[in-house]
């Protein structure tokens, strides 16, 4: 399946370059930061800066209940309140050290601000302010610079980058499983892509039927419709191929055609959570070395219309990613979440070793926007694609959905088609397709 590999456009942008033609000075007069709850009833923050003119935007932290070893560190205050997970600390230092550098001083660009929200921190994962802390306020400055140059903001993220926006082919996250869910489910997550949607509308509609089909089987067959956190259904089953041969009915029950290249699955095993420590790996009763896994995902891929397949191995188990991508990398689109957790250099060094062909994309693993956009540069200048992900801790905040059409990546993952904080996502990308008829929709 070479095609996740070609067409893709480069740039060579780094952290501090990105200065769009139309930017605009922008001042802010007031920075504050918030308590809101995120998808799991967990705190999170919520940054909002008002404008010289009046003008306000906000930016909203998400949080990940399935985190790599290696991302940026949020700021909990730990104790009892909230489980350990309040974030009185992190907006205490909103206030004293965030606002004071941010407000009252000019900024041109969303890279000059993410420098100087780096230094202000001084660590190298965001430990001091907290991750949860400079990515809700990065994201909240990349609004006020889209604001000041008068551009929507996903408009203003493509000249950033220099990239050709487009709609994405959404990943539908319908079955749920691993830390995402209360069952004996080993993979994460399972999603269906309607690849061969002609427009957006189209594909949040492919979605929406399919995951009412699911929701008539699962009802059927088990009698109950538990919810994982990103909106899949969690029925009591634990081997990937009952939730793949529900997939398939599913889609075929909505009178679409399940296939690679038409409504095609994609896979999250986030083999991180199954894992053995020793190379091996345990899915229902069978314990699988390297080798093991890599003959088990071929058969599945030979079996269902599966084209994608993301954090098949474990973050650090680089001898199986290999394994995996020599195999199997002609055949599907192989993705890094774990292993890379959207550090450039990550995906740079993983690259150039033949880990994966992909790399997911999600904001506050690494910190800022302008790290963001570095990886998805990184990732390009290799020939990988990415996909723009959220995160199983959600908030209504569309961020994400301006992302991935100003970058053109052509994927993202946002859980299933039900939920506020979910559906969010989706239906920004319908907005913005609505309103620019002449953007173009998938994966090229």
């Amino acid at each position: 399946m070479n095609d996740y590999i070609s067409n893709v456009h480069h740039t060579t942008h780094h952290q501090g370059e990105y200065v769009t033609h139309t930017s605009r000075p922008v001042t802010i007069s007031s920075l504050h930061g918030s308590r809101i709850l995120d998808s799991r009833g967990y705190p999170t923050i919520q940054v909002r800066l008002e404008l010289e003119d009046g003008t306000v935007v906000t930016g909203d932290a998400p949080a990940g209940a399935s985190t790599g070893a290696h991302e940026a560190v949020e700021l909990r205050d730990g104790g009892s309140s909230y489980g350990g997970r309040d974030v009185s600390q992190a907006l205490h230092l909103i206030t004293t050290d965030v606002a004071p550098m941010i407000t009252g001083q000019s900024w041109t660009s969303i890279g000059q601000a993410d420098a100087a929200l780096a230094a202000l921190d001084g660590t190298p994962n965001h430990r001091r302010l907290g991750a949860n802390s400079v990515v809700a306020t990065s994201i909240a400055m990349a609004r006020a610079l889209a604001a000041a140059a008068e551009l929507p903001l996903w408009r203003w993220i493509a000249d950033v980058t220099g990239s050709t926006p487009r709609l994405p082919v959404p990943h539908f996250n319908v079955l749920n499983g691993g830390a995402h869910a209360a069952n004996a489910l080993d993979f994460q997550e399972f999603m269906i892509a309607p690849v061969n949607a002609e427009t957006m509308t189209d594909a949040v509609r492919i979605g929406s039927d399919v995951y009412h089909a699911l929701a008539a089987l699962v009802r059927e067959r088990f009698g109950s419709l538990g919810l994982g956190d990103e909106g899949g259904f969690a029925p009591s089953i634990a081997a990937p191929e009952e939730a793949l041969d529900l997939l398939v009915a599913a889609i075929s029950a909505a009178g679409y055609e399940p296939g690679v290249d038409t409504v095609a699955i994609a896979l999250d095993p986030a083999a991180n959570e199954f894992a053995l420590g020793d190379g091996s790996y345990r899915v229902v009763d069978r314990r699988l070395d390297r080798a093991g896994m890599v003959d088990y995902y071929r058969d599945l891929i030979s079996r269902y219309p599966i084209r994608s397949i993301e954090d098949g191995f474990s973050e650090d188990d680089h001898g199986g990613w290999k394994a995996m991508s020599f195999a199997l990398g002609d055949m599907l689109q192989i993705v890094g979440d774990d292993l890379y957790v959207t550090d450039p250099q990550r995906i740079r060094d993983g690259g150039k070793d033949g880990l994966s062909n992909a790399a997911l994309i999600k904001p506050n693993q690494i910190g800022t926007v302008s790290q963001t956009l570095d990886a998805i540069g990184v990732a390009r200048s290799l020939g990988m694609r990415s996909m723009v992900s959220h995160r199983s801790g959600e908030t209504t905040d569309t961020f994400i959905a301006d992302l991935v059409v100003g970058t053109g990546t052509g994927q993202i993952k946002s859980g299933a088609p039900a939920r506020g904080e979910r559906v969010a996502k989706y239906n920004r990308l319908t907005e913005i397709a609505e309103n620019n008829p002449e953007l173009p929709y998938g994966l090229r």
